[in-house]
């Protein structure tokens, strides 16, 4: 795999990256269809080190991931524009991590549980008053719900991350965000 090439973007702080992992809505996942790329917008959850997502048990992606399980997974938030007085120095605040693995279908029904269960704290945290049963994820998974859904994991070989924190000081602000003047 090819090293991070703008070191000093490079972020090698594993607590970060795992909450910045851990947090991200959005994630992107990049696959090979023979010779054209082929990149869906996913939820995700990121656990135990591994990366999940769930989808529908048919479909493109899944016959690419069938022939082909190599991935790489992008994860990426902007939080604005860093000014400078020098335009050729204007920048963007950001953080982005690359996932490259295989990817692979869950069979195991407890593993599956598990992680649509961690989904669900992830994107609707409270809102159900009890936790996923594996009956539920059982017909889920089957065609009773016009399934089959699938779970998959990325079980990943290298990840790279790469950061432009905020500066508070130079962050460009308009009349629209900048709040009231006082």
């Amino acid at each position: 795999m090819d090293p991070v090439r703008y070191k000093i973007r490079e972020c090698r702080d594993q607590e970060k990256i795992e909450g910045f992992l851990r947090q991200a809505r959005i994630g992107h996942l990049g696959l090979v269809d023979g010779k054209l790329p082929y990149v869906v917008p996913l939820n995700y959850v990121w656990t135990e080190g591994k990366l999940y997502f769930h989808g529908a048990g048919g479909g493109r992606r899944n016959h690419i991931m069938s022939d082909n399980s190599e991935v790489c997974f992008t994860v990426c938030e902007e939080y604005g524009t860093i000014t400078d007085p020098v335009p050729a120095k204007t920048d963007t605040a950001y953080m982005s991590v690359m996932i490259f693995g295989q990817a692979e279908p869950i069979a195991d029904l407890d593993e599956a549980t598990h992680v649509l269960q961690e989904m669900i704290n992830k994107y609707v945290p409270g809102y159900y008053n009890r936790p996923l049963s594996k009956q539920h994820v059982d017909k889920y998974r089957s065609a009773v719900f016009g399934g089959p859904v699938q779970v998959y994991r990325v079980n990943p070989y290298h990840v790279t991350a790469k950061e432009s924190p905020i500066e508070a000081e130079k962050m460009y602000r308009t009349a629209m965000n900048a709040g009231p003047e006082i």
